[in-house]
């Protein structure tokens, strides 16, 4: 039987694809990554980002309108199968996000096809996949599956339960994680889809979610289910100059450098967090109420009393009786870098909607019944999530006024390994 991703005529059926590392698995070599790099029909420059390089992509990239999100429990036997799967993912991503199928067309129409066909004719639409590595898949149940307990890094901690939260054993966890995002929703689920059929009998789904943000100019700060702007104060260029408020720059905050190790070096940590918002509620709410939960103008994006979005928080100022003009319990004070002694996030979320399904409301009026199912995907990347998530939060948990609207019901902790190479496979250097 022949690589799938071989100029062969004969295609593999499910069954042979599925043989193990002595199989199709294992013969997915340098040259047949290589190849990813130039696929047959490439897009157009401009609909399409780069996979290979540095940094794995989905991360610095400008933000995309739509995400799909899977975490996946690992299923493999052995490690070579391990790492013939994500040979096999790592192929197949190089080609989607160059606009080109999961496998060569040309292949037997009598096996199973060798691309679903649902994003056939269409752009990448600027596609990333970004690929994560969980605690599990280091030591799952005091288990070395892999012999790779010795490479977890210290950062890659199972996260602490925080005050409130109400987490889904489906929706939370997971050993490894795919995460698409694209201008097109199509292109993203196909590409997780894809992987997905590549990974059958090696891995399964655990969780998934979809996520999408407004199509607004790309200048300005994207918007979230309560209206308000989402993002106002992350991290951004070198080139930029160190703000109160952000006094690190991207690099700093994202990057894992010297600190970690040889197989996370221009990676990142991602906190996913699923957080179902109350929005009957919110929408009862009186806008100045609201302002003041958040800390900032609605409609402006401006810290309250100030008229504009990047004017700085001025956490000290005071009104005419000597209160906080930004309340102690507001959401961006106790999520500011002020008030976390530096730490810093960056935040790159996306709403979601799954419909409605019945809620009781842990905070009054306690209604329950029908309501929507709708909220944040919050995902934020930094270099040490004990640097930077757990601190943040820790205190937002048990404080943040905004808790009375939201709650967390899924959650996960991967490690996001340094970028591909050519003729590599993600996370190779972890095996080595």
């Amino acid at each position: 039987m022949s690589c799938p991703f071989s100029g062969s005529r004969t295609g593999p059926t499910r069954r042979g694809l599925l043989v193990g590392a002595g199989g199709a698995l294992a013969s997915v070599g340098a040259g047949a990554l290589a190849r990813a790099a130039t696929p047959a029909a490439q897009a157009p420059a401009a609909l399409s980002e780069p996979f290979f390089g540095r940094h794995q992509g989905g991360i610095a990239t400008r933000q995309q309108t739509h995400s799909y999100f899977a975490a996946f429990d690992c299923l493999a036997k052995t490690r070579d199968d391990l790492t013939g799967m994500l040979q096999l993912w790592t192929t197949a991503a190089a080609r989607l996000c160059a606009g080109d199928t999961a496998r060569d067309l040309g292949q037997d129409p009598s096996v199973e096809g060798p691309d679903g066909g649902s994003a056939l004719g269409l752009s990448p639409s600027r596609l990333t996949i970004t690929f994560g590595f969980g605690p599990g898949l280091f030591v799952k149940d005091g288990v070395d599956r892999y012999g790779l307990a010795a490479r977890r890094p210290p950062a890659l901690i199972d996260l602490p339960k925080f005050n409130g939260d109400q987490l889904e054993a489906q929706l939370t966890g997971g050993d490894l994680s795919v995460q698409a995002c694209s201008d097109d929703p199509m292109a993203a689920f196909h590409a997780v889809r894809e992987l997905a059929r590549l990974s059958y009998g090696f891995a399964q789904f655990r969780w998934a979610q979809q996520g999408f943000l407004p199509d607004a100019p790309a200048a300005e700060t994207a918007r979230n289910l309560m209206g308000f702007k989402d993002g106002t104060n992350n991290p951004r260029g070198s080139a930029t100059s160190p703000t109160p408020d952000s006094p690190r720059n991207f690099e700093e905050v994202v990057w894992v450098d010297e600190e970690g190790p040889d197989w996370m070096r221009g990676g990142s940590y991602v906190v996913a967090r699923r957080i179902r918002i109350s929005l009957e509620h919110w929408d009862r709410t009186e806008v100045d109420f609201q302002e003041q939960v958040v800390g900032r103008h609605k409609y402006s994006g401006a810290p309250i009393g100030k008229a504009n979005e990047r004017d700085s928080l001025g956490l000290d100022r005071l009104d005419g009786d000597g209160n906080p003009l930004i309340a102690d319990n507001a959401h961006v004070r106790l999520g500011a870098a002020a008030t976390n002694a530096g730490a810093q996030i960056f935040r790159r979320p996306y709403s979601y909607n799954d419909g409605i399904r019945f809620t009781a409301e842990r905070w009054p009026p306690w209604r329950q019944g029908m309501m929507y199912d709708a909220g944040l995907f919050f995902l934020c990347y930094q270099r040490d999530p004990r640097e930077g998530f757990v601190k943040i939060y820790e205190n937002m948990a048990k404080l943040d006024a905004l808790n009375q609207f939201t709650t967390h019901t899924g959650s996960g902790l991967f490690a996001c390994p340094g970028g591909i190479g050519e003729g590599e496979f993600v996370g190779q250097k972890a095996f080595m």
